[in-house]
């Protein structure tokens, strides 16, 4: 019976592994201190200016954040790092889905960094209408390029914001260029108005087709055809070489339909290959043809000049948006409304002059 009683259940839990000691509070106290506190923002600019990633990468998630504290940060660090900013060439580079890129661009910023250019890639990835969520997965797609010191990837979600680009990318651009990036290159998602948007805020606008697609199945609309400074037929390797060179022809004859460009370039078309690496060094000669002939005719700074205006008013347009919906008494009138119109009870212009009344009021 004893023996019984002796023996231990097998729900007895044993000995574990001896606890240290107690961890020193002062220690401990140190270490939460460090993840609270944030750099200040004239820190970050010193950072920054300094060529440091990490200040980089802390700074345009200040920027690119929807937190109305972090605003006034944000816009604190842009306007310190504007007087280092506007010395880089930017490059849009754009094409449907499957075209080839990420693939492309990891090629062409390799390339850049060989030529000693310090090369920064600001790719606006696609997020879901319904979830909301980012794949970003450029860093995983460019594995060379992310271990090349002298170059940046920063992917971003575009989320509901002009098209696809990603809100606060104009801004990143000047973060990046005050950080010493002499290239920006912004890759869009390649679907919606991103390719206008980008359009807007690079120098050089590259379109990227591949062979053998068609352009009805592309999706590529004549509107983007002539917004792009060259078009490079990508994929040209293996059994896809002579396809290639028969879309290039095809292409060249289009070009010569669109009217002539007031920057006074005629645009390119090319083939290259972002696997064997045939024809991407051609795409930069091309590029640096274009910013000779651009910025000899003063074409460069009057787009540059045009393109801060715009952005200016872009800007003011979405703040205005934001306000107008954060307001306390629109957010409950315009519950009502929405109610009222759904059911037939007001029009949806009416229901919008009552809440825009009461907003101006």
């Amino acid at each position: 019976m004893n023996e019984k009683h002796n023996k231990k259940s097998a729900l007895h839990e044993k000995d574990g592994i001896p606890q240290p000691e107690s961890f020193s509070a002062s220690a401990l106290q140190k270490i939460v201190n460090s993840r609270k506190l944030q750099p200040s923002a004239s820190e970050l600019i010193n950072r920054i200016i300094a060529h440091d990633k990490v200040a980089l990468s802390r700074a345009i998630t200040l920027v690119e954040s929807t937190n109305v504290t972090h605003l006034a940060k944000a816009n604190e660090i842009i306007n310190g790092c504007l007087p280092y900013a506007n010395k880089s060439v930017r490059i849009g580079i754009t094409g449907v889905p499957g075209v080839g890129k990420s693939t492309f661009i990891e090629a062409f910023g390799k390339h850049l960094t060989s030529l000693g250019k310090k090369v920064a890639v600001l790719a606006v990835d696609p997020s879901s209408t319904i979830s909301h969520g980012s794949i970003l997965g450029d860093k995983t797609r460019m594995e060379e390029l992310v271990k090349d010191e002298h170059a940046y990837i920063r992917p971003s979600a575009s989320g509901e914001t002009l098209g696809g680009v990603a809100r606060k990318t104009r801004e990143a651009i000047i973060l990046c260029e005050a950080a010493g990036f002499d290239t920006i290159i912004i890759e869009t998602v390649g679907v919606g108005q991103s390719e206008t948007a980008v359009h807007s805020m690079v120098d050089f606008f590259l379109l990227l087709k591949i062979s053998g697609a068609g352009d009805e199945l592309q999706g590529i609309k004549r509107g983007i055809m002539e917004m792009a400074d060259a078009i490079v037929i990508n994929k040209a390797d293996g059994d896809n070489i002579n396809k290639a060179k028969l879309a290039k022809a095809e292409f060249n004859r289009a070009l010569h339909m669109f009217p002539a460009k007031t920057s006074g370039w005629i645009p390119t078309v090319a083939t290259c290959s972002s696997i064997t690496g045939d024809g991407v060094d051609a795409v930069w000669e091309t590029i640096s043809k274009y910013l000779e002939l651009v910025k000899t005719n003063q074409y460069f700074e009057h787009k540059r000049k045009e393109q801060n205006q715009y952005w200016m008013l872009e800007t003011i347009n979405e703040q205005l948006k934001t306000n107008f919906y954060n307001h306390p008494e629109i957010i409950t009138l315009l519950d009502e409304n929405k109610k009222a119109v759904a059911n037939d009870e007001i029009s949806p212009f009416a229901a919008a002059q009552i809440l825009l009344k009461k907003y101006f009021e």
